[in-house]
């Protein structure tokens, strides 16, 4: 613009200059006002595609396709198409990811993609989706980067994306976007012409959000790092916080009224000399580093910014610091699949005066529960790139293949915490099949036939397999048997070891099995009876009679195996227990070896192991059958009872603290429970009773 200044013998001139000048200041401002930018976005690095790859040049015209509108209307069922996706052979999506190019508009010959959208790239190739054949490709990423739209040229990068070889308006296309519209308008969803693309966006609110279409995604920060603590702490100093920079003054005074009625509140903003890694407190400009002070709270406050998306979020999580959600309509990240309010506490904007009310009625269990689903959450779905994006094709995999999709326990349930069933059997297993009886033996016949005769009575018992443990000395021949009504088979082993008892005999035919010693006589067909009625109703669980706990030492630090009287179990042994006949298989080829071993060397312990194998799958607690607590052989001597040993105990805790090492875990769950009759001990006639003959203590 030229501005006209009169001479200075003009009478005009001073009053003319000073508006010159004036106008030229107005100029600037009104410039600066069209590309101002608030300090607390996230501007990701920017690399140069010519230093990642040598890269083909592709020169744009102008005549290009009429780009497609965002279809705001779009589900899965009418913008998706499926097809696509079952006609290549393989029972998993797949997502190819087109070849980097340098793209040229004639004016500016600096293509650059920033380092984030690159990780991004790298997570799906490195996927177990990704296919590098476009022809069998169920999903399409574009190598456009458009994770920030304060990197985007809008209009260029749209015809970029519409001059891909697949992107045929958009179909089956994932697009990445973390930070979406420009200011002022802050849009919620990327500004683009993307057709029927999904879009998995961090900016989303209920009224932009596509409901099973679009992907929610969080913005991720670059100090994550920085906030992770090595394990969580319940013990800390401040009950909440707030952290984000510029939040809106309306919220700020709710803030200061709340600190004003509570002691252990802290509120920070952005230090004079704006470092993001530094928080001063807004009453004294004390500084703290950010994101550690994190650690030091419960809870965390969210607010919405310019943006729904906060990168606040994912950093207080990474922090162990429950976050309290003040916004209307946010839309969570992984909204599909991760139920938020095991984790994460909600308050309207107008209720932020009854914060406090709220936080306070929360239990110190429950805080410490959600601290941990807390922890459990970020470390699964948050804490890297690599996560959120294979995340983000999981969900997308459940929608297309539902028929193996994960349930709600596979999503937000820890590992450590998931009670599962592997067996899939239904609820109650049929009484029909009965179960067999394994015996395991070395040459006590006397009890052995003794046994024998008490179980033949059992009405379910289908068959009885011995398992002969002495190599030097054959069994009797099957004449020499008791003669019962229920077939008998004999194995003989090729080696003195107790894991022979869980070995997956072909002998066994039924789904349960009674595993039980030799010298176990005392127990009446009434209890074997119901522990069989009671594992129908519990078949992924151990089922029996004689039960046992583990405790921690703290003079010795380590695990101790405990036989005392408790009411409190975590081991039923399987001297005589009910177990489904899946769990011989898992302890043959999946029990760690050296927890095999140290069960073959000893001569002992293989009882715990099993009880570690079905714990550490199921995370269930075994269930007692029955009162009775004292499992002697009245018939044996006591120097033939392997528990005789003074020094049993000992090694039973070597065992229990081994097996915790092997397995990387403690599994064993406590329980305070036993399964009784029905009218046990109630004063009925005993013809009403169906268990009659049921042991004492």
């Amino acid at each position: 613009m030229l501005l006209k200044i009169p001479l200075p013998n003009s009478p005009t001139c001073y009053k003319n200059f000073f508006i010159s000048i004036i106008l030229l200041i107005v100029i600037i401002y009104i410039y600066q006002l069209t590309t101002y930018t608030k300090v607390n976005l996230v501007y990701y690095d920017k690399v140069r595609l010519v230093n990642l790859h040598k890269l083909p040049v592709k020169l744009l015209e102008d005549s290009v396709k009429k780009p497609a509108i965002l279809n705001k209307k779009c589900t899965y069922w009418d913008c998706f198409n499926l097809y696509r996706c079952g006609n290549t052979g393989h029972d998993r999506i797949t997502v190819y990811v087109y070849p980097l190019k340098k793209y040229l508009d004639g004016r500016d010959a600096s293509s650059v993609i920033s380092k984030e959208y690159y990780r991004i790239l790298e997570a799906v190739i490195d996927s177990k989706y990704y296919t590098a054949n476009p022809n069998e490709a169920c999903l399409f990423v574009p190598s456009v980067d458009t994770l920030s739209q304060d990197n985007l040229q809008t209009n260029f990068t749209t015809k970029i994306l519409n001059n891909l070889e697949y992107w045929s308006g958009g179909e089956n296309h994932l697009i990445y976007n973390m930070i979406a519209g420009k200011a002022p308008e802050f849009s919620p969803v990327v500004e683009l012409d993307v057709g029927n693309a999904m879009i998995a966006g961090a900016d989303f609110d209920t009224f932009t959000f596509r409901t099973g279409f679009d992907i929610s995604i969080p913005i991720f920060s670059p100090v994550l790092k920085l906030a992770e603590e090595p394990e969580i702490n319940y013990n800390r100093p401040w009950f909440l916080t707030s952290s984000q920079i510029s939040i809106d003054p309306l919220y700020m005074q709710e803030l200061e009224d709340l600190q004003a009625k509570t002691s252990n509140i802290l509120i920070l903003d952005s230090c004079y000399y704006h470092n993001y890694t530094k928080r001063c407190e807004i009453s004294t400009n004390q500084p703290y580093d950010y994101p550690q002070i994190l650690q030091k709270s419960t809870f965390c406050t969210i607010f919405r910014g310019e943006r729904m998306g906060q990168t606040a979020l994912l950093e207080s999580m990474a922090a162990g610091c429950i976050p309290v959600i003040m916004m209307d309509s946010p839309i969570m990240p992984f909204n599909d699949v991760l139920d938020w309010k095991r984790a994460a506490i909600f308050i309207l904007e107008d209720h932020i005066d009854n914060t406090m009310t709220v936080l306070r009625k929360i239990t110190p269990q429950h805080v410490r529960e959600m601290q941990k689903h807390v922890r459990f959450l970020y470390n699964t779905y948050f804490s890297s790139f690599k996560q959120i994006v294979e995340t983000s094709l999981d969900i997308i995999q459940d929608r297309v293949f539902p028929q193996w999709g994960r349930v709600y326990d596979d999503w937000n349930v820890s590992p450590d915490d998931r009670t599962s069933n592997p067996l899939f059997l239904p609820i109650t297993a049929p009484r029909a099949q009965g179960f067999t009886a394994v015996i395991l033996t070395y040459d006590r016949l006397e009890s052995l036939f003794i046994l024998i005769e008490k179980i033949s009575k059992v009405p379910s018992l289908m068959k009885i397999v011995v398992v002969w443990n002495h190599q030097r000395k054959a069994p009797p021949a099957l004449s020499k048997f008791p003669q019962i009504a229920k077939p008998i088979s004999v194995i003989r082993t090729k080696a003195n070891k107790l894991s022979n008892r869980f070995l997956p005999y072909e002998e066994i035919e039924t789904e349960a099995i009674l595993s039980i010693d030799d010298d176990i006589v005392m127990l009446t067909s009434d209890e074997l009876e119901f522990g069989y009625e009671v594992w129908r109703e519990f078949p992924d669980r151990i089922v029996g009679f004689p039960s046992r706990t583990h405790i921690w030492d703290n003079v010795t630090k380590s695990w101790k195996y405990e036989s005392e009287w408790t009411n409190e179990i975590s081991m039923v042994l399987t001297g005589a227990a009910f177990y489904h006949k899946y769990w011989n298989y898992l302890y043959t080829t999946a029990l760690p070896t050296g927890v095999k071993n140290w069960v073959d060397d000893h001569m002992n312990c293989e009882d715990i192991a099993m009880n570690f194998l079905v714990a550490n799958i199921t995370n269930k607690p075994p269930i007692k059958v029955a009162p009775r607590k004292k499992f002697k052989c009245p018939e044996c001597t006591n120097n033939e009872m392997l528990s005789a040993d003074l020094g049993h105990m000992v090694e039973r805790s070597q065992c229990v603290d081994f097996f915790t090492k092997a397995f990387g875990r403690m599994p064993l769950q406590s329980v305070e429970f036993r399964a009784d009759p029905v009218l046990y001990k109630d004063p009925f006639p005993e013809k009403l009773k169906r268990f009659n003959n049921i042991g004492s203590l």
